[in-house]
């Protein structure tokens, strides 16, 4: 039976379209699916149930079908809201003071599901995100659980099936034989426990990181983006390249900045770290952020 349920979005204003763009942009990878109106998913709730959804972006709301109306906390949870700190940073940054002006409400996605995230982030290392959305394709349509909803089908990467898999099973799908043992690696140990969203969430930032770059190709900057896109701290992912490159754009650095710059840019973000990456990200991703470094240079990065 199907239920369906009206989810407001805690924050208001929020930009749901400009927000998922990322997924569109990046590929359909048939686990986290949005097509401009729809994001179509499937949610762990726990007791290894999945419960596949659809969500229908309202203003402000998602008008949800599901199988269970147990999965709607979650869905009310995919964006990172903004804190209250972001007015201060709007007022003391005119780098994101006018983007926000430009597109205002874009906020940071949740990835709920640890094991999911790290698979994201383990597909991405070294390769464009196209490519990492079709590797992560082939890896749910040979791995993953399937649910049909809505006429249309929707994946879940489950680590219970890849725990058990033959790394060379998925080094045959192209990734990288790196890759295939980090994926199996990293199944082993959500399944072997300690690595859920409530397990990290009690801990702070170093202990979440500590924890998680003890796994087989888990590093700093997949850690990092758990903390961002999970546990929705704010926490700038500073060695990523996307960030990086979205830093020297719109801080007007003539090169690439580094790891090291980018903190040093972005310290003043302070709590409203992850809605200003993110907003950097997408405007990145949109084309709108500025080339002129006289027009974009903040007064909180030193002038080189």
């Amino acid at each position: 039976m199907t239920s369906r349920f009206t989810v407001h979005l805690a924050e208001r204003g929020i930009d749901v379209v400009g927000s998922l763009e990322l997924f569109r942009r990046s590929g359909d990878d048939l686990i986290d699916r949005w097509d401009g109106s729809r994001l179509l998913r499937a949610a762990y709730v726990g007791t290894g149930r999945w419960v596949p959804f659809v969500a229908h972006a309202r203003d402000g709301a998602f008008e949800v079908s599901a199988s269970d109306a147990s999965v709607r906390d979650i869905v009310a949870n995919t964006f990172v809201p903004a804190p209250a700190d972001y007015a201060r940073l709007l007022e003391g940054d005119p780098v994101i003071a006018r983007l926000n002006s430009q597109l205002p409400g874009v906020r940071q996605i949740r990835q709920l599901d640890v094991f999911t995230a790290l698979i994201r982030c383990i597909s991405a290392q070294q390769v464009n995100l196209r490519w990492a959305a079709t590797t992560r394709r082939r890896l749910a349509e040979t791995f993953g659980r399937r649910y049909d909803i809505e006429g249309d089908v929707v994946y879940a990467l489950d680590p219970e099936r890849l725990a058990s898999a033959d790394p060379t099973e998925i080094r045959a799908l192209q990734f990288t034989t790196s890759k295939a043992v980090s994926i199996v690696a990293t199944a082993r140990a959500v399944v072997e426990g300690g690595l859920s969203a409530e397990e990290l969430g009690a801990l702070d930032d170093d202990e979440v990181i500590a924890r998680l770059i003890r796994v087989r190709g888990i590093g700093l900057w997949s850690a990092e983006w758990v903390l961002a896109r999970t546990l929705g701290r704010p926490r700038v992912v500073a060695g990523d390249l996307g960030v990086r490159k979205a830093i020297g754009l719109a801080y007007g650095y003539a090169a690439m900045p580094a790891e090291t710059e980018v903190r040093q840019a972005t310290r003043h973000w302070g709590q409203s770290a992850g809605v200003a990456q993110a907003l950097l990200l997408h405007a990145m991703g949109e084309r709108v952020l500025l080339t002129d470094p006289a027009r974009q240079r903040s007064p909180a990065v030193p002038r080189a």
